[in-house]
């Protein structure tokens, strides 16, 4: 019972994180909602893998998480791979220096937000299903 708390907890903190992401594609935040949709994806990952019952769950590939949650549901292996696509937005949409000549705010577009931002709700989905 502990683990499937401690899974709900960090599926709600996915949760409320993706709520701020929707705002964001609306108000044209769109290099914060492609970072948000990964750290949604992390949390989501995360609550799953707690909830299984390890006790510490490191790192923040979504790929590397994908792979660990599909030892426990090997179905899902096609889908963390599309996952992993958010790994990318990780490090390049907050710092200038990760982008030569430019900055996050100015190359990351609603096209690229909207699609990760679908990612994100596919692995939320993925785990409420599986913590109910």
């Amino acid at each position: 019972m502990r683990e499937l708390n401690e899974g709900r907890r960090w599926l709600e903190q996915a949760t409320e994180d993706l709520k701020w992401a929707r705002l964001l594609l609306k108000e044209g935040g769109f290099h914060l909602v492609c970072f948000l949709a990964q750290q949604v994806a992390e949390k989501a990952l995360k609550a799953f893998l707690y909830a299984q019952g390890e006790e510490i769950v490191l790192g923040h590939s979504v790929e590397r998480l994908g792979v660990q949650v599909s030892l426990h549901v090997p179905e899902i292996k096609e889908e963390s791979a599309r996952w992993a696509v958010l790994d990318g937005y990780y490090v390049t949409t907050r710092y200038p220096n990760s982008l030569p000549g430019s900055i996050p705010a100015h190359v990351y577009q609603k096209d690229a937000a909207q699609e990760a931002l679908k990612l994100a709700e596919e692995v939320v989905a993925f785990v409420e299903k599986r913590l109910r």
